[in-house]
């Protein structure tokens, strides 16, 4: 590894040891196992307002809960849908998910 590698890889490394971490708790969403019940919750419609650490799955609008904050590249998976799905930041500025398989 040469210096120019090391000084490249460094600001990587740096930008997810500052990430916010969050607790979730249970929200009431039934549709999955109890083990993974917290990180999924019903949206609430256009009033609604997603957390950092929130997206919303544009396949079924159930909104996926990450116990770190999210960033576009980040890959999320839907559960109840079993969708996956990468971050991105849509055309509003707000992240979206952008379906991959």
């Amino acid at each position: 590894m040469t210096t120019t590698d090391a000084a490249v890889s460094a600001p990587e490394i740096a930008s997810d040891e500052t990430r916010r971490r969050f607790e979730l708790e249970e929200m009431g969403f039934k549709e999955v196992p109890k083990k993974w019940r917290k990180f999924y919750r019903y949206w609430q419609g256009p009033t609604d307002v997603l957390a950092p650490n929130e997206v919303i799955c544009p396949v079924c609008k159930v909104v996926i809960r990450a116990t770190r904050e999210l960033r576009p590249g980040d890959k999320v998976y839907c559960m109840p849908c079993m969708s996956r799905m990468v971050v991105v930041v849509g055309e509003d500025g707000r992240l979206e998910a952008d379906v991959v398989f």
